[in-house]
């Protein structure tokens, strides 16, 4: 029985559809137009154009978008909305430029094209249902009149206000009187509410053509990056859909997008966990134990080989070999940690999840990013358009899988998940945090199947994360655990912010009914009817 003392909320149950998203106002607006009668993709759309207004440090416009759709009764398929780098962005290029070891967040070559709003317009004229001025209409309200910022989204805001400050046209605009806006206090992004105006009436023509993408290639070149127009013109169709990747867990089906995401990593995690019992006999710091080297195996390949596809062919059918999952899972001794593997991917963490199932069954897993918080910081004052960073995540290492090339994808740490029995949706499910994702897909999932947790349950239990040579660990673990970790060879990080965010709505096979669960270190919730 659900503990009503905790200072938690139980998962969320709804019998014909509903939306889960870390922000309240997206939420809204999701369950409003799913309550009008359409579909996930109209929800999500709607929900993360609001999200882009009311989130701006998380995701925007000028971010990157994964996605993977379930329609009822059919096959997952993913879509791929992430940018490429310009045509003239070469190692050599942007040594020449003095960059060095890597691409500074800040830096205009850490932008590659953004690709969401490519792949809002794929999702939209493949699956959407209701019109984008429609959807837009909540989110250009916002933009246009104000909206208040919420509790978490004034935390992150102020925690990344200094580096904001360093672009004069994102600090005018998102620094209000020199500092950043408190909880409850109205922010405004009218430009904003301007280009989603023009996408709505235009599609993705009005983002990658004529003068706005001028005007942004302008902005980017006069800051020393390597952009033109038809870099931004090719961009237009950039997000396909490809076949999603998969492995078994638990008794179901676990789907995650291919390279150039790290959902491959996901899987990994996955594949050496279920060498091992993960069921309830195990020990708190067991568990913990198990999760952080796996994590550490399965990172390290990650940073090693995943990048591009075109650049790391045969990667997902060779880490998911049962060749190679023996031999990593043989090296985790349960009574020491390993030496710490290879960390030097740029952290980040700024991202927004969110998951819809409608009443016609279709369940769509969706994530979009700016990278970095405020992205690149990068603001261009005539657009308003703020560019993510993905950029950064490339190296500059010349015959390195993920070394930046022209037109090519860097690895990416937004995943979304899906979960499907027997060939169907069961559940659509995301971990936001960064590079926490992939791991957290793993211990969500393994709260879920192997400890038949509820879903709220398992979101907001206490996490862990081994990084950077230290093992992460949230308040709320025990103290018993942790000097047994201690005694291990973990060097304990205990954490003064949560560890990522998470999204799920769980398909009841038999009745249908949906049970959806928001994480209570975000501002958002679940909401159905």
């Amino acid at each position: 029985m659900f503990n009503f003392f905790s200072a938690r909320r139980p998962s969320t149950l709804a019998p014909k559809a509903m939306i889960a998203t870390s922000h309240p106002l997206s939420t809204a607006v999701g369950h409003e137009i799913l309550a009008q009668g359409g579909n996930a993709v109209d929800a999500a759309l709607a929900a993360v154009a609001v999200h882009c207004v009311v989130d701006p440090l998380m995701t925007g416009i000028g971010g990157d978008c994964f996605a993977l759709y379930a329609p009822k009764g059919g096959k997952v398929k993913a879509l791929n909305g992430s940018g490429r780098a310009p045509a003239a962005a070469t190692v050599e290029a942007l040594k020449a430029a003095g960059l060095t070891d890597s691409i500074p967040q800040t830096s205009p070559h850490a932008v590659t094209i953004p690709g969401a709003i490519s792949a809002w317009c794929r999702l939209h004229e493949d699956h959407g249902s209701l019109p984008l001025d429609r959807l837009f209409s909540r989110a250009i309200g916002y933009a246009e009149n104000g909206y208040p910022v919420t509790p978490r989204v004034a935390m992150d805001w102020a925690a990344n206000a200094a580096v904001v400050a360093g672009d004069e046209h994102a600090a005018k605009l998102f620094l209000p009187e020199g500092k950043a806006p408190s909880v409850g206090q109205m922010h405004a992004q009218p430009l904003l509410g301007t280009r989603l105006r023009e996408i709505a009436a235009k599609g993705a023509t009005a983002f990658y053509e004529g003068e706005v993408a001028a005007q942004m290639t302008a902005h980017l070149r006069s800051l020393g990056g390597l952009h033109t127009e038809e870099d931004f013109h090719e961009a237009r169709d950039q997000a396909h859909w490809v076949d999603p990747i998969s492995t078994s867990y638990g008794g179901y089906d676990v789907y995650e997008c291919p390279p150039n995401g790290q959902g491959l990593a996901a899987l990994l995690i996955l594949r050496i966990l279920s060498r091992f019992d993960m069921g309830k006999g195990l020990s708190e710091a067991d568990r913990i134990h198990l999760h952080a080297e796996a994590t550490k195996l399965a990172y390290h390949h990650r940073d090693a080989l995943i990048s591009d596809p075109a650049s790391c062919p045969d990667v997902v059918e060779t880490l998911l070999s049962d060749k190679v999952v023996d031999t990593l899972a043989a090296r985790i001794d349960m009574r020491h940690a390993l030496p710490p593997a290879l960390w030097d991917e740029p952290e980040h963490k700024d991202t927004i999840y969110l998951c819809v199932v409608d009443e016609d069954g279709n369940a769509l897993s969706f994530i979009n990013s700016i990278f970095h918080g405020f992205g690149s910081t990068r603001l261009d004052p005539v657009t308003g358009v703020l560019f993510h960073s993905r950029g950064a995540s490339f190296r500059l290492i010349e015959g390195h899988p993920n070394a930046i090339a022209p037109r090519k994808r860097p690895m990416h740490t937004i995943i979304p998940g899906m979960l499907c029995k027997d060939g169907v949706a069961a559940m659509p499910f995301g971990v936001m945090g960064g590079q926490y994702q992939a791991a957290g897909h793993a211990a969500f999932l393994s709260a879920v199947l192997d400890l038949g947790m509820d879903l709220q349950d398992a979101m907001d239990a206490p996490r862990s994360f081994a990084h950077d040579g230290k093992l992460q660990i949230e308040p709320g673990v025990s103290e018993e655990a942790k000097a047994d970790l201690t005694s291990r060879g973990h060097v304990l990080a205990i954490q003064t912010s949560p560890i990522g965010g998470s999204q799920a709505i769980h398909i009841c096979p038999k009745t249908g009914l949906l049970t959806g669960a928001s994480d209570t270190r975000k501002d958002g919730m679940a909401l159905g009817f």
